[in-house]
């Protein structure tokens, strides 16, 4: 098992380094996890939550956390309607309001719980709007992107054998045949 844990975390590790490389996060950016712990051990999601993965996930997270200054928001299970666990100064700056529930295994799962437990001042909000998320084991983040979400592809195609997919985050085109969606030097002359 505990080779299984190592892999687990160095799969997580390889994959946000994919995601950065598509779209580097930093301190203003948030980032969604949603992660099922069942569906990486091999079994079906919600049925075998496994705290031992939780960590070994965690651990991933909190690394590119602490060297990207980026803030994580993790994902609920269905039975909490998907709410989110994330710092108490998180959900203050960005506006969400926080609910009254403290998720369990049972309720919330074993990754939303973990991250409750291991965070300074946790709190649960019921919907986020973030630049880019990291799905494990196909839990369904993306009603907490923002519009729009684009695909990242990663070398790492699943974290023990759980799919594994990401996503980033950019502005929404808009404008007819004149938009022009990059800058160029013939903006820095406009009037």
């Amino acid at each position: 098992m505990s080779d299984l844990i190592a892999n687990i975390q160095q799969q997580v590790e390889a994959a946000l380094k994919d995601l950065h490389s598509a779209k580097p996060l930093s301190t203003g950016d948030l980032l969604v996890v949603g992660a099922s712990t069942s569906e990486v051990l091999g079994e079906h999601i919600g049925s075998n939550g496994s705290q031992e993965v939780a960590a070994a996930i965690y651990a991933a997270l909190f690394s590119y956390k602490a060297k990207t200054g980026v803030h994580l928001a993790f994902q609920c299970c269905e039975h909490l309607n998907r709410a989110l666990v994330m710092e108490w100064e998180t959900a203050r700056e960005r506006g969400y309001e926080e609910v009254a529930v403290v998720p369990v295994r049972k309720a919330g799962g074993a990754m939303a719980t973990y991250a409750y437990g291991k965070m300074v001042e946790p709190v649960v909000v019921e919907s986020i709007k973030a630049e880019a998320g990291i799905d494990i084991g196909d839990t369904f983040i993306g009603m907490h992107l923002k519009q729009v979400a684009v695909p990242v592809r990663s070398t790492v195609r699943s974290v023990g054998h759980a799919h594994l997919t990401m996503a980033k985050t950019r502005p929404k085109f808009i404008g007819g045949t004149r938009a022009v969606y990059e800058k160029n030097k013939e903006h820095e002359n406009c009037t």
